[in-house]
């Protein structure tokens, strides 16, 4: 690759190559307080690779690769290469990560302890991350949430937070003096702004938290708070594990120990102020 670059996001390294500078320059400003990898050798690779000499400059067609790869993945347009390389991060994750019981979930801490929050895609769970973590929480991760299954414990995972449509003012007002990378109109999945974890994420992401609240948020509804069965709660946690068939009886340990110490409950809400207020009843009730 003519370019590249190394970051670690929580206990995972990743380095970068690229056919073009711009991506690399971007993930180089955006993710400048990160560390390294550990004695500078990454888990995963990712690639950022033009299918065709030609489209490195006739316009420019960002293909997504690296140790792991799905063939059908549609190209993106330069202009959207950051996008390009958080998702081939998130793929390399999702295919590769064997360590740890991925909950594609997003995580929040305070006194040692995480609350866990996962839905379909809308549910709100990374503004939700983001919002409480203005509010003191310690944000863990938006994406990836990581269960040891030797001792359950959740493992920051605070890469940077990919914020959709109407989450962008939302979050722009919680955090005025936030990094923020560019927007990103028309991408497949709406506009999307990405968003630099605070310092105190970053400082603190080798530092794991004891689950203690899984929510299930449905944005746009009446607030409601329902508890959620523990035989619901694994069929959906199994859904939103994207290893939990290839880690075999470890991930089934790890999953039925989290859903059997842990209470679940789902969670209605219209908008941000109801969300973090029902929250924090439920956490004061723990």
């Amino acid at each position: 690759m003519r370019h590249a670059f190394s970051v670690r996001i929580g206990p995972v390294g990743f380095r970068i190559g690229s056919d073009w500078r711009a991506p690399i320059a971007q993930l180089e400003s955006l993710y400048r307080d990160y560390p390294k990898p550990l004695d500078g050798v990454p888990d995963f690779t990712v690639r950022l690779f033009a299918r065709r000499p030609w489209r490195r400059f006739l316009r420019p067609s960002v293909e997504i690769g690296g140790d792991y790869m799905l063939p059908e993945a549609a190209p993106l347009p330069l202009r959207q290469g950051l996008l390009a390389a958080e998702m081939a991060m998130n793929l390399q994750m999702a295919l590769g990560a064997r360590r740890y019981l991925l909950l594609h979930a997003s995580a929040v801490e305070r006194d040692g302890r995480a609350l866990l929050m996962t839905g379909i895609s809308g549910a709100g769970k990374s503004t939700l991350a983001t919002l409480l973590a203005a509010k003191g929480w310690r944000f863990m991760g938006d994406e990836f949430a990581l269960l040891d299954p030797a001792t359950g414990l959740i493992h920051a995972f605070p890469r940077l937070i990919s914020l959709k449509n109407e989450a962008i003012a939302a979050a722009e007002a919680a955090w005025p003096d936030a990094r923020m990378g560019l927007l990103l109109p028309t991408t497949p999945k709406g506009d999307i702004r990405h968003m630099v974890p605070d310092a105190r994420a970053i400082a603190a992401m080798d530092v794991p938290a004891r689950p203690a609240l899984l929510v299930f948020p449905r944005y746009g509804f009446a607030p409601e708070i329902r508890s959620v069965q523990p035989g619901e709660a694994f069929v959906r946690m199994t859904q939103a594990s994207t290893n939990y068939v290839a880690l075999g009886e470890a991930g089934f340990r790890a999953l039925t120990g989290l859903i059997g110490d842990v209470p679940s409950v789902a969670v209605d809400y219209p908008d941000g102020a109801s969300a973090i207020a029902q929250v924090e009843t439920l956490w004061a009730a723990l």
